[in-house]
Order: C-alpha cells, then sequence, then structure tokens
C-alpha cells in the first residue's frame, strides 16, 4: 500500500520546469532516495511533497489525501534538514517536544515520548544539554529524533549527511538505516551522493534535468541501468562506441574500431550503440587465461585506493579503460607493459545513443 503517491507534477520557475512531469509511489515503510546532480529537481520536488513549493500541475497524495489545499503544518511529514535546524537556545528536549506542543500532545505524554525516542536514537540522559554540546553526529540524531517523535506520515531528509566528515558519514548512515527501520518509516531521502543513496534507499529515483532517468533498487540501478547518463551517474564505467547488429535475427554484435564484440543487447535497437563495462567486470589476464571477449591493452598507470587497485590501461584503439584488482600482493604488470583484458559477454551493457565525451 503506497503512503505517498506523486502523480504528474510539473513545477516552473519562470519559463524553466524544475520538475517536468514526475510520476512515482512510496509503500509504507520504504525508503526511497530522490538522487541527482544540482539543478536536477530533487530538492524542489521534496518541497513540494513537505508543502514549502506548490505544482503547477500533478497531484500529490499522502495517506488517501490530496495535498492540494494543505499548508505545510496541515501535513503530517516530519523534515530533518541539511544544518539539522536545532533551535540553540533550547535544551535537546525542548527541541524535541517542540513539534509535539505544536501537535497538541499532552504534556506527560511529550516526557514519555522523549525518553523513548532518545532511546531509539541510542542517545539516552542528554535531555538537558544544549545543541551546542553535541558533536555533529549527535546533533544529526537530535534532529531525526524531533521528527519521529511526531509520528509522521512519511519522513523528508535533506541530504541528512552532507555535514559530516566521510568516517561518521557512513557510520551515521548504517544508524540512520537501522532506526528508520525501527520506526517502520516510510522516508524520502534527498541526496547527490550515490554511495548514500544506495548504502539508505530500498529504491532510487535518479533524476536529471527535472524528469525521471530510471527509478530501480540500488543493486538493479547499478548493474542494469537503461540509460547513458544512468550508467555515467552511477558508479565508474569504461565505454566502447560501437553500431549494434543482429545480422538477421542471429547473435548480436558491436562492431566497434577493436572489431566484431559479441553482446546481448537486451530491448535496445539496432544502430548506434556505446558498450558500457564496469571496472571490476574487466579482468586483468595471465598468459594462459582464456576470456569470452579479450582486448589488448598497454598499462599506463596503477592508482591505490585502499582495498583495491585501480589500474589504467590503454586499448588499442586509444580507447583509456580501468580495471580493479584486490590489493593483495599479487605483482602487477608496471606500465609499458602489454597486457590482455578479458571479461564475458553478458559483462557489457548495451546502451542506446553514442556517449559524448565530457
Amino acid at each position: 500500500m503506497s503512503v505517498l503517491d506523486i502523480q504528474n507534477i510539473t513545477k516552473r520557475f519562470g519559463t524553466t520546469a524544475a520538475v517536468d512531469n514526475v510520476s512515482f509511489s512510496v509503500d509504507r515503510g520504504e525508503i526511497v532516495a530522490l538522487l541527482g546532480p544540482s539543478g536536477c529537481g530533487k530538492t524542489t520536488t521534496l518541497r513540494m511533497i513537505a508543502g514549502f513549493e506548490w505544482p503547477d500541475e500533478g497531484r500529490i497524495v499522502i495517506g488517501g489525501a490530496d495535498m492540494a489545499t494543505r499548508q505545510p503544518y496541515e501535513r503530517n511529514v516530519g523534515l530533518v534538514f541539511q544544518d539539522y535546524a536545532l533551535f540553540p537556545h533550547m535544551s535537546v528536549a525542548q527541541n524535541i517536544a517542540y513539534g509535539m506542543k505544536n501537535r497538541g500532545v499532552k504534556r506527560a505524554e511529550i516526557s514519555q515520548r522523549i525518553r523513548e525516542v532518545l532511546e531509539q536514537v541510542q542517545l539516552p540522559g542528554i535531555e538537558e544539554r544544549r545543541p551546542s554540546a553535541l558533536s555533529g553526529g549527535q546533533q544529526q540524531r537530535v534532529a531525526l529524533a524531533r521528527a519521529l517523535v511526531t509520528r509522521p506520515d512519511i519522513m523528508l531528509l535533506d541530504e541528512p549527511l552532507s555535514n559530516l566528515d566521510a568516517k561518521l558519514r557512513l557510520q551515521l548512515r548504517r544508524e540512520i538505516r537501522t532506526i528508520l527501520g525501527r520506526f517502520g518509516c516510510t522516508s524520502i531521502i534527498v541526496t547527490h551522493d550515490q554511495e548514500e543513496a544506495m548504502g539508505l534507499a530500498d529504491r532510487i529515483v535518479l533524476m536529471n534535468k527535472g524528469r525521471i532517468e530510471q527509478i530501480d533498487t540500488p543493486h538493479a540501478l547499478y548493474q542494469s541501468p537503461r540509460t547513458l547518463f544512468a550508467a555515467d551517474f552511477i558508479g565508474h564505467s569504461n565505454w566502447i562506441g560501437g553500431t549494434l547488429s543482429r545480422r538477421g535475427g542471429g547473435a548480436a554484435t558491436v562492431e566497434t574500431a577493436l572489431g566484431l564484440l559479441p553482446v546481448i543487447p537486451r530491448d535496445v535497437a539496432d544502430g548506434p550503440v556505446t558498450l558500457c563495462i564496469r571496472p571490476e567486470r574487466l579482468a586483468l589476464l595471465n598468459s594462459s587465461d582464456q576470456a569470452e571477449i579479450m582486448l589488448d591493452a598497454l598499462v599506463e598507470r596503477h592508482d591505490p585506493i585502499g582495498a583495491d587497485l585501480r589500474i589504467w590501461s590503454r586499448l588499442a584503439d586509444g580507447t583509456s579503460v580501468q580495471s580493479l584488482e584486490k590489493n593483495v600482493g599479487r605483482e602487477l604488470p608496471a606500465p609499458g607493459a602489454r597486457v590482455r583484458l578479458g571479461l564475458r559477454i553478458v559483462d557489457g551493457i548495451v546502451l542506446a545513443g553514442r556517449r559524448q565525451e565530457p
């Protein structure tokens, strides 16, 4: 059962459509991320759900009720902002109580809810502290507690981890996912960080230029992108341009400057295409190794990235590609060495159109 239904909403600023005919739904207890680059329309979409902006076209339905005439304070949504938005002159308890007082919750119940929610976010006993006495991670959990304690129909989180350092972001990402799951809270998270979206969300709504590019699980969005933009925005990719041909219904191939490469085209029509190959699917072969597709290359450099080594090589046609090797002490060919890279046919993702180099 969906808690939120977004039906063909459009929002224009002047002649520019910031959000252009966007539709999706969110099921009860589901966490959905709105992901995309700056200016893609994700924050405007969130603001329309919250009631801070009004769509020029379309409908927003929360809990079965049309929000067309409802002000922000009339919508049962919880908000967690990028900058936490805690009142500095109030204690933690007063900050958390603020939303409940506006909703008419009785004083005795307010105290009980504050104790319960602080236990849930693993911050018991800090009711009398001021926000300035808390770390960034603690402040974010207090902001989360303040939103959750009102028992909203839906939680809206706007770039909730962007003010934290990388290690704390990873830690708090796991905690937020656990906390939202514990409350069974239906949630929408706006972020430009793909790792954050993939680590937090059950599904991702990938947006670009005001429109939806793809809605899918994190796994499916990475493994089976449907457009060049989706494949480029999510993760790293190698690109080989060519022309797809099924040759009268037989085996499909892509004609490239490297020769004919066998592919599984799925629903892509014959014509100009780009072959997307994820770096971890491009293996550095030993002299005795064989693969379904093998490409000759010249090693250019190694980039250590912690647990992995990124190896940059140049193919015979001049295309630069990257492959990943686990950093386990294996001796690697030095820059300048000639090598062979291998992949399976199923590892080449065929996408319609030719990718333009940035």
